[in-house]
């Protein structure tokens, strides 16, 4: 594969500033979920509307998303699209898909989430990694190509809402409303990777959360038979989910890790405000991230299996009232299990190209447990990869992203649109 043209490369070696001002800008607008505490992304997107426009993008064309809960009644999505040059007019387009939404910061931040801060190579603050820095690398890409005038392929920037909780308002809502894509489009997910830059995720593992609902009765601590305690029985179920991983241990070495997870997680207060109180009602989250070959339903079953023992094990404890013990598990969230990518797709090969002219290292097709917007794009039927070159510290406290990943990753973007597949 020919090297990045100078002209190109000149242009994103100067693109420093541009990087960090976007960087500020991104990060000074919290853009959550209503279901997050939020107000949505409309904001943040016009914000990053008004700075690309500053930079000479053609307009956007929005495609939101009907939501009742936030303000502006909709949620953001927004494409830019950039038509192909003599000889790749007609070459399929390049597709780089990124999310606006963040995460909530959390407690224990060193400083400002919302605030930008430097610190060398760092860029550190709440949504610099998630996804500001693919959002960056891929508009600095496509700002190059504007100002260069080389021959390049068809591009296509779309930025979505609501991809930290659940694609409703985002990438699913253009799937099932819009015919964005073609079947030979190279569609590339900048979310996820490793400080090597040679991942290149191909599969998902599907997504089952679970809701745990204990129900006992409450009463005086200091007089437990007067009671059934529902925070003991969840406890009880939490250390017996381990068990899990014996259960279903099948591995897949595409995956990293090349197992099963089953981890509880959220764990919502109980009502209870007095040490001297045994509640009566309790509930945790269990997210659990599956290789193809775990049957999510068997693993229901499993979770159901444990809670009914534990419910006879409280039944029987004489400490406590005979009262009724109920452990509920529901479905919060499923997705299934979508067809990997193939390693010989053409958006594979081509950023393994890209990767080795730019990065000079090979790129190997992994599968991953988190999900993506690749995940929903193979359910239709798109073969979607992910790439990026990061540190793994989305969703940590005091996440940052590098401004070398972020421009090298901008150079192999741009080398995907100069050249056929």
């Amino acid at each position: 594969m020919p090297p990045l043209p100078p002209t190109l490369a000149r242009i994103l070696d100067d693109s420093r500033d541009t990087l960090i001002h976007l960087q500020k800008i991104l990060t000074s607008i919290p853009a959550l979920a209503p279901q997050n505490g939020g107000t949505g992304e409309w904001p943040k997107a016009r914000a990053l509307c008004d700075a690309l426009a500053a930079l000479d993008f053609p307009p956007p064309v929005f495609l939101s998303a009907p939501d009742p809960r936030v303000p502006e009644g909709s949620r953001p999505n927004i494409l830019f699209k950039l038509a192909g040059s003599p000889p790749h007019t007609a070459d399929p387009t390049r597709w780089f898909i990124a999310h606006l939404d963040v995460v909530p910061p959390g407690q224990g931040w060193s400083r400002d989430p919302f605030i930008l801060h430097v610190d060398g190579d760092r860029l550190v603050g709440r949504g610099t990694l998630d996804n500001h820095q693919g959002i960056v690398s891929s508009v600095l890409a496509f700002h190059a190509l504007l100002r260069a005038g080389l021959p390049h392929c068809p591009v296509a920037l779309l930025l979505v809402s609501d991809e930290e909780t659940g694609n409703a308002h985002g990438l699913q809502f253009l799937l099932e409303h819009h015919a964005l894509f073609g079947p030979h489009d190279l569609l590339i997910v900048p979310d996820a990777g490793n400080p090597q830059s040679t991942m290149i995720e191909v599969a998902e593992k599907s997504l089952l959360w679970l809701k745990v609902e204990t129900r006992g009765l409450q009463s005086h601590a200091s007089y437990p038979a007067g009671g059934k305690n529902a925070l003991l029985a969840a406890a009880k179920l939490i250390a017996r989910l381990a068990t899990l991983y014996d259960l279903f241990p099948q591995t897949d070495p595409l995956f990293d890790p090349p197992f099963s997870t089953f981890e509880p997680t959220q764990k919502p207060a109980n009502g209870i405000d007095s040490i001297n109180t045994i509640p009566g009602e309790d509930v945790f989250y269990l997210d659990c991230r599956l290789l193809p070959s775990c049957d999510p339903q068997q693993v229901i079953a499993a979770i159901n299996a444990m809670a009914q023992e534990i419910q006879r094990e409280m039944s029987l404890a004489t400490r406590y009232a005979p009262a009724p013990l109920a452990i509920d598990v529901s479905v919060v969230s499923q997705n299934p299990p979508a067809a990997a990518t193939s390693p010989a797709a053409p958006v594979v090969r081509a950023i393994q190209s890209a990767i080795l002219e730019i990065y000079g290292v090979d790129a190997v097709p992994v599968g991953i447990g988190g999900a993506t917007a690749a995940g929903l794009l193979r359910r239709r039927g798109f073969p979607a990869a992910v790439w990026a070159t990061m540190d793994e510290v989305a969703h940590h406290i005091d996440e940052y992203s590098r401004i070398s990943f972020t421009l090298n990753d901008a150079r192999v973007f741009a080398h995907l649109c100069l050249y056929p597949a």
